[in-house]
């Protein structure tokens, strides 16, 4: 009678044992869940009941990102009253250009703490990309054009010249990719160390490799044609000059004659692109360089052409500055002590900094809008000293006083980013009104026109 018993439970879990082998998708029991939630994470009350401790909530993390919110809109309010500040014409850096990888390296941070427990794969891949999908939807309501009247009030999306790409729709690629590869390109294993760490995750290390290497070969390998675009008239609104760019060259990273411009003229159209690019504030187009102005005697032809900083293959390097923040949020899960974390982001972020000056000096120039190499090295490095200071004065020291408003907005970076820097707060003032348009709220509190 035992061994039937014996035999029929051997059965069950036989039946059962196809179900556990699935490693895409394991189903854990809920009881199964809360009896090992109060093993590892727990604690008891005054009655003697084993109460649930939440683990602490990384600190830096929110101010992180909030700091990083409060530089976009220190940039974008300031910029044009000082350019020093602003976003660098073509090559160079300045601080305006630090705010894109900041953001990109910490959604890769947070997306290694996302996905430290995968119960099911298939479903989290699912979730991501419907994420993905909204961030990119809203990324091209708030900069695909319907915005661009804030002035006069006039709203409305001309879809032959809505802008495809842009901030959000960047952020949503890179998180897309980075999410997938954590998802599936990781192995089994413990991590003692960091030989076993890179093991563990050595095919996002072979993927990050292949990124870099493409994104290189056809900046440096593509040949760039001659082309062409239509400036408006300013006779008549109907009517347009067309006006020819003669290239015919190959590895160039000018702002007229690069293979990132081409990609997206082929790809995307020039009539999709950003109709302001930064190189219109360069001395060969601008006589109040390095702010707008008319242009010079002579300009070259390019000056006035649609060119997109956050296109596709641009986007390839923000994608890996987003792996590389990954790999800093991989820190945090494998080590708990403090002065390994401290040592395993600061040495690799300054070595990437030298790495990034090294090869600008060689000629492989600092540029945020192509996203160079030597951009991507020296800003995420950055990036990895400024978390690793951040971390030890929130985390490690409990100083957050001087960090609470960033804590707060880091906590609310996408609704203060649609506020502050695509024109909703202006709208809002601005798009209700009395009888007639001057008639707003801005003329109610005393600052709008007479």
């Amino acid at each position: 009678m035992e061994k039937e018993l014996a035999g029929k439970k051997l059965s069950v879990m036989d039946s059962s044992t196809p179900a556990l082998k699935d490693h895409h998708c394991i189903q854990i029991p809920k009881d199964s869940t809360i009896k090992n939630n109060s093993i590892s994470n727990s604690s008891t009350d005054g009655g003697g009941r084993d109460v649930a401790l939440k683990p602490p909530r990384l600190v830096s993390l929110d101010v992180f990102r909030g700091l990083t919110v409060a530089l976009m809109v220190l940039v974008d309010q300031a910029g044009g009253i000082l350019p020093s500040i602003n976003h660098s014409p073509w090559n160079g850096v300045t601080l305006a250009d630090f705010v894109m990888p900041f953001f990109l390296f910490i959604v890769g941070v947070a997306l290694a703490l996302a996905y430290k427990k995968l119960p099911c794969r298939v479903d989290a891949t699912k979730k991501a990309v419907l994420r993905a999908l909204k961030l990119f939807v809203i990324g091209i309501l708030l900069q695909g054009g319907y915005l661009h009247g804030v002035n006069s009030l006039t709203f409305g999306v001309d879809i032959l010249q809505i802008r495809l790409m842009g901030t959000l729709q960047r952020i949503a690629i890179a998180y897309l990719l980075t999410a997938v590869c954590e998802i599936w390109l990781k192995r089994e294993g413990v991590v003692k160390s960091g030989r076993t760490m890179l093991k563990k995750y050595k095919f996002q290390w072979i993927f990050f490799l292949v990124l870099t290497v493409t994104y290189s070969a056809l900046l440096y390998g593509l040949h760039v044609a001659d082309w062409e675009y239509q400036i408006p008239s300013e006779n008549s609104s109907f009517s347009s000059i067309i006006t020819l760019v003669n290239c015919g060259v190959r590895g160039d990273t000018g702002p007229g004659c690069n293979a990132v411009g081409m990609i997206d003229r082929k790809l995307l159209g020039v009539q999709h692109l950003y109709k302001r690019p930064t190189y219109a504030r360069t001395k060969e187009c601008s006589m109040n360089s390095p702010d707008n102005g008319p242009l010079p005697p002579n300009a070259p032809s390019w000056c006035q052409a649609p060119f997109d900083p956050e296109g596709i293959l641009s986007s390839v390097m923000a994608v890996v500055t987003c792996m590389i923040g990954l790999h800093s949020g991989h820190i945090i899960i494998h080590f708990k002590d403090h002065k390994d974390r401290i040592i395993s982001w600061t040495n690799p972020s300054a070595g990437l900094i030298v790495v990034g000056f090294t090869l600008d000096f060689c000629g492989m120039h600092i540029n945020k809008a192509l996203y160079s190499l030597s951009y991507t090295c020296v800003t995420v490095g950055a990036a990895g000293l400024l978390f690793a200071a951040i971390y030890v004065m929130a985390d490690v020291f409990s100083f957050r006083k001087p960090t609470l408003v960033f804590e707060w907005m880091g906590k609310h970076a996408l609704v203060i980013y649609i506020f502050a820097a695509c024109n909703v707060f202006p709208i809002l003032l601005q798009g209700f009104y009395w009888k007639e348009p001057g008639n707003n709220f801005l003329r109610l509190i005393g600052i709008g026109r007479s």
